[in-house]
């Protein structure tokens, strides 16, 4: 096998293996033995079930959950996904729903193996394009089109045919998505975002509108299985060539499916739809509803209320538009996480359009009055940064550096800007896997961002920094040079300004001049 321990800890067998101790060894090296730990545990799995070996293995970028993913190679060129997850409950789930949904000829993964502590396990490799892969790099084509209708037809096969003798009793979370689920999607909004906008509203006729509105979605003829987090991001696009059911859902295959429950199947739709990264045009939208309504009928065989059908789903559109502003008021205007700070925006135009142009079936005045604030145009500018053009004088010059040869020179003449010094955060150039890459190398970029203070640290820089860019941006000033120093200006100082230089492109839009000193490297990204 390719992987090779780097470092042995005292491994307790009656604890999670993965719980090695740690507490004689430097903290540098936690890191290594923990990813270690996992990695044996996934080939000792592999080598119980093939009797044999592993070529080698990859280790794959972490996603937004707490699981960790390895592509193992086999002798003969084929690859299974070994999967670590500490929950065990949720990988119960997973494995049960897996298990009746494959045996069901449903377009889901197959379990090929599971450890005796249920926390490591081998399933089906469907690569790693997804449908929003295909979107983003080919665009709106007709082609990208035909795959998302074909994904909400397979999702009406996976809703009806896996409600089929379902033990909703195995779900990991709730049963069913009912009245209080939506109750706490809406409360969440209010929490996060609403009142973080300090504007009067009548606080008990809003609960009582609240109340109103899941009752009516709740009240619905038509409830099977629901995925729960149907998007774009987890369905999975094989080539035809790589095809091994031969069946309507061949070309498209679902992942992370163990938050599932019992629930209307609008809210998968409208999941899916309105995902925001996707960003899909009104008239798809429009066309892949009728696309899916069509695809329910036949698979239930009989004709459903169309009018009603849509009230609903543009009731639970609703409900994933505020989702997802109270989720950006939590990361950004709570936790101070610049990125969703910079969506707001985006997200209340799309709600603003929603509440303008579609109907939900049911009259709710206090709950219209607080959409409405919230859709106001101050409000929008408020969230709104103000932003660069191909007339904007302003460049910010963003620099790594390295302690042991100075700073670097300023040469705008100006003199100001801003020093962070980043060897606060854990250095990764005291392990042997990193010292010979950098700040920009895959592996490097996910232990800063996975093993060390470095998200926390920037969050903080960006809120200093933004401050003064937009204070130049009104001001018409030309020059802002901003460095990071680090020890040897190779891992946590590259890192930290190739991040900011994203953060002030995407926010700003403003000219950015980039150099690393210690790698020769120059960039200039802008107008």
């Amino acid at each position: 096998m390719l992987v090779r321990p780097l470092v042995r800890g005292v491994v307790n067998k009656r604890r999670n293996p993965v719980e090695v101790v740690l507490q004689e060894l430097p903290l540098h090296l936690h890191y290594i033995c923990a990813m270690q730990a996992i990695i044996d545990s996934i080939h000792t799995l592999y080598k119980k079930w093939r009797s044999r070996d592993v070529a080698s293995i990859d280790v794959l970028p972490q996603s937004g959950s707490e699981r960790r993913y390895f592509r193992l190679h086999e002798a003969d060129g084929n690859t299974v996904i070994g999967t670590y997850g500490a929950n065990v409950k949720e990988n119960e789930t997973f494995f049960y729903f897996s298990e009746k949904f494959y045996r069901q000829g449903l377009p889901v993964a197959n379990v090929y193996a599971i450890s005796d502590d249920r926390l490591f396990y081998l399933q089906e490799d469907f690569g790693d394009v997804s449908l929003i892969d295909r979107l983003e790099l080919e665009g709106y084509t007709d082609a990208v089109y035909g795959l998302f209708k074909k994904s909400l037809e397979t999702l009406a096969c996976l809703q009806v045919r896996g409600d089929e003798g379902l033990d909703y009793d195995r779900c990991l979370t709730n049963k069913e998505f009912g009245k209080q689920a939506i109750m706490a999607d809406l409360l969440y909004f209010k929490y996060y975002f609403l009142d973080a906008l300090r504007k009067p509203y009548d606080k008990q006729q809003l609960i009582d509108d609240f109340e109103a509105l899941s009752n009516y979605l709740t009240h619905t003829e038509y409830k099977y299985f629901m995925f729960r987090d149907f998007q774009s991001r987890n369905i999975m696009i094989l080539p035809v060539e790589t095809q091994n059911i031969a069946s309507l859902q061949a070309s498209v295959h679902f992942i992370d499916y163990q938050g599932g429950m019992k629930g209307a199947p609008q809210y998968d739709v409208a999941s899916m739809l309105w995902q925001a990264r996707a960003n899909l045009g009104d008239e798809w939208k429009e066309k892949l509803l009728n696309d899916y309504m069509a695809a329910l009928e036949k698979e239930i065989g009989s004709k459903i209320n169309r009018t009603i059908f849509k009230s609903q789903y543009n009731g639970y559109v609703l409900i994933r538009l505020l989702q997802v502003l109270g989720a950006y008021g939590f990361r950004g205007l709570f936790e101070r996480k610049a990125h969703f700070l910079t969506s707001i925006p985006l997200a209340l135009t799309n709600l603003k359009w929603f509440i303008n142009n579609q109907n939900i079936g049911i009259a709710l005045p206090e709950f219209k009055k607080v959409l409405d604030i919230c859709v106001e145009d101050a409000i929008i500018h408020q969230f709104t940064p103000v932003q660069a053009d191909e007339t904007t004088p302003l460049t910010v010059k963003i620099k790594s550096f390295s302690y042991k040869n100075g700073l670097p020179d300023d040469s705008s003449g100006h003199g100001g800007g801003f020093v962070f010094d980043c060897r606060g955060i854990l250095n990764p150039g005291r392990m042997e896997e990193f010292k010979s890459l950098t700040g920009r190398d895959k592996s490097v970029i996910d232990f800063l961002e996975q093993q060390t203070k470095m998200p926390g640290f920037l969050n903080s820089v960006f809120d200093i920094v933004d401050i003064t860019v937009e204070d130049y941006l009104k001001r018409n000033f030309e020059s802002l040079v901003i460095c990071f120093g680090c020890t040897g200006g190779q891992h946590r100082s590259v890192y930290a300004a190739d991040a900011l230089a994203r953060h002030l492109r995407n926010k700003f839009k403003v000219k950015i001049e980039l150099t690393h000193k210690e790698q020769d490297i120059r960039e200039q990204k802008g107008f």
